[in-house]
């Protein structure tokens, strides 16, 4: 009988395991990055994990309520002691009864995860929907019969020309001590209604309030939650932070985390609860780090994906997984953090989400649309978002249109055999000599090259997205890589660094098991993810641009993390986008998370992208009759029949094949080259 088989999540690493063999074992022994300082006697509580329950198609396991010995008595003393969080256990305790999927929380692991997704420098025109106010109230009067409130909402009108004012019941019970305490003068915190132009009392203070106040712009993705806190009166970031999303445990991928939806009865309240519960732990750590009070933070705007979208707002996302992907709301959304359970910032505080454009094309892709504004361009640009689904646009002055196309997550270093998320440690640059066939690379954390004398003896624990994807372009372009994505052998490619793994091979980019470390190798596996990935992105493009009617477009713009760490040149020799001028691909940096400052910071550009949203035209991945060919001509490096010309002008891709019987090869000229055979 096959033992059970573990998961970890969000590395994705899996293997089977004994019964009875502790959660921390396994995770060890597939160099899962889960922290322990005690030894496994249960003293540290480092070893924290969140195990899963339930049906897992996406992993093609079934988890029983007693996959997991039952909680012991050094869980239970520590809960005691110092409190456990609802769900969690103890990786030195809980063994191994049957298939579990188990979820390593960030302050659980080692090595903290790097969100990249940083705030760009932007010019925003600044009139935010929530502002502080300075007013004089007239005194209560016996004689003049009216409410604190009343007489609030006159002086409004009289000094800020302010009508229709609406006072939550929680900030009306501090009217009136606030009132007295400032002698009749008092600051309040107005929000302007982002689709109406009504305005709500969010906070008060006595006197004139010399203090700041801030709003969050959040870009909700399906791996990671980016945050940044901007001051409302200037729209400065004072600070980002960002974490993994919890429902990665659910499942990696949009697709997977709706057939958990639909395979567990409440799985959709779990991952709602999971997301609310670490933006909430977000909005705390990033208030801390900017030093101020989580009270101070009055507005937050999200931007997300359609299922990240149903799942913020507690939205069964089924109807999503299947056509006509139906919505249950794409207009924008205007709605208080108390009824989300955003109870971290300030009680009153107000949310605003973008609107969606269409089923599978959610708030985040209409946020990089207001950012990067595609309909104000005049030439045909093409914008790439890709996280572990990819949002892409076309468009110019003319006509502008989008689509989604489900890359999964190998782009993240998931589902790739050495493959990490981004961490200290983690291989995320990749050079290969076309003659010596020899590696080197950069880490994150170190700004040196691993054949610099100074490199030393660093930790190297893994790849991470960026890193695998330049590895496979730099493999392609040292010819040990073939444009089927097949990888040669040692006497086909020249190089002992080409290893054989069972009926394939597999590039060694490291090799640090000499001194305890890790054996770092690119494998035919790992291609084919990259593969997969790539043909969905390209396939997408290229029906904007058949619909368009092209078969090129003048620039292309990279968002998101990829875009920010990905040369142009290696995204082009994997054939992840379409042939351009390499000096006309560029990065926009986290624009979804960019449009979100615009909106934080702009009512104006809230109504504006509302209506931008009714003129993109969606185009429709999964039901389009030649996504599929698209998608199958993309499996080539880069491409099977589609000319790169501008790309041949700077790279010259080696012609080999590696598919050929007896192992032969081709020759730089396109001869077919065989072995010599021997005889006894």
């Amino acid at each position: 009988m096959t033992d059970p088989l573990v998961i970890f999540t969000p590395s994705g690493k899996r293997g089977h395991f004994p019964v009875g063999t502790p959660i921390l074992t396994a995770a060890r022994q597939l160099g899962v990055d889960l922290d322990s300082v005690c030894g496994g006697r249960g003293i540290c509580s480092k070893c924290q994990v969140s195990p899963s329950f339930g049906e897992f198609p996406k992993h093609g396991v079934t988890v029983r309520d007693d996959a997991l010995s039952p909680w012991n008595s050094v869980e239970q003393r520590y809960d005691d002691i110092r409190g456990l969080p609802k769900g969690r256990r103890l990786g030195c305790q809980a063994t191994v009864q049957g298939d579990i999927v188990v979820d390593v929380p960030p302050e659980s692991q080692v090595h903290r995860q790097v969100v990249r997704k940083a705030a760009s420098a932007r010019d925003i025109i600044m009139d935010p929907a929530t502002k502080l106010y300075f007013v004089h109230v007239q005194e209560p009067d016996m004689h003049e019969p009216s409410g604190d409130l009343e007489r609030l909402a006159a002086a409004l009108k009289a000094e800020w020309q302010i009508d229709d004012l609406h006072a939550p019941l929680p900030v009306l019970r501090k009217l009136q001590k606030a009132l007295r305490k400032g002698n009749w003068e008092v600051t309040v915190a107005l929000h302007r209604g982002s689709l109406d132009d009504r305005h709500k009392l969010i906070d008060i203070w006595p006197g004139f309030h010399e203090g700041r106040i801030y709003g969050l712009a959040i870009d909700l993705g399906s791996t990671t939650i980016a945050a940044h806190l901007c001051d409302l009166r200037n729209g400065t970031v004072k600070a980002s932070a960002g974490v993994m999303n919890p429902q990665i445990r659910f499942g990696e991928d949009l697709m997977s985390r709706v057939s958990y939806a639909m395979m567990n009865p409440g799985g959709e309240v779990e991952m709602t609860a999971a997301v609310r519960q670490a933006i909430n732990a977000l909005t705390v750590e990033i208030a801390a780090e900017a030093g101020i009070e989580p009270a101070q933070i009055l507005e937050a705007v999200f931007v997300c994906n359609p299922v990240m979208h149903h799942l913020l707002l507690g939205i069964d996302p089924v109807e999503l997984g299947q056509a006509p992907f139906a919505l249950a709301t794409s207009d924008a959304m205007a709605l208080s953090a108390e009824a989300l359970e955003l109870t971290a910032m300030n009680a009153a505080a107000q949310v605003f989400i973008l609107p969606c454009i269409a089923g599978h094309v959610g708030a985040d892709a209409a946020a990089v649309a207001l950012s990067e504004e595609p309909g104000k361009s005049e030439d045909l640009v093409l914008i790439v978002d890709v996280g572990t689904n990819a949002e892409i646009l076309l468009g110019d002055k003319t006509r502008v249109l989008a689509c989604s196309s489900p890359t999964g997550p190998a782009f993240e270093g998931a589902q790739i055999s050495s493959g990490q998320r981004a961490a200290p440690g983690a291989i995320e640059r990749v050079e290969i000599d076309p003659v010596t066939k020899d590696a080197r690379f950069k880490i994150i954390g170190s700004d040196l090259w691993s054949d610099d004398p100074a490199f030393g003896t660093p930790q190297i624990t893994g790849i991470c997205g960026s890193g695998i994807i330049e590895a496979v372009a730099e493999m392609r372009m040292a010819g040990i890589v073939d444009a089927k994505g097949l990888i040669g052998s040692a006497e086909q490619t020249g190089t002992p660094r080409a290893v054989e793994t069972g009926r394939t091979h597999a590039y060694v980019l490291h090799d640090g098991t000499a001194t305890g470390g890790p054996l770092i190798t690119v494998t035919q596996g790992d291609i084919r993810a990259i593969q997969l990935a790539k043909s969905a992105l390209y396939a997408g493009a290229r029906l904007l641009m058949d619909e368009m009617g092209v078969d090129h477009v003048d620039r292309i713009t990279l968002a998101g993390a990829f875009g920010a760490h990905i040369s142009p040149k290696h995204a082009m020799v994997l054939g992840m986008i379409p042939d351009a001028p390499l000096d006309k691909v560029t990065s926009a940096g986290n624009a979804a998370g960019t449009g979100a400052r615009i909106a934080l910071c702009s009512v104006d550009a809230r109504r504006t992208i509302a209506q931008t949203v009714r003129q993109i035209t969606k185009v429709e991945t999964a039901i389009a009759p030649k996504f599929q060919e698209h998608f199958v001509n993309a499996n080539a490096i880069p491409h099977a029949t589609d000319p790169f010309p501008h790309l041949s002008a700077v790279v010259t891709l080696p012609q080999v094949s590696f598919n050929l019987g007896g192992g032969g090869s081709v020759d730089a000229d396109g001869r077919r080259r065989r072995r010599a055979r021997t005889t006894d």
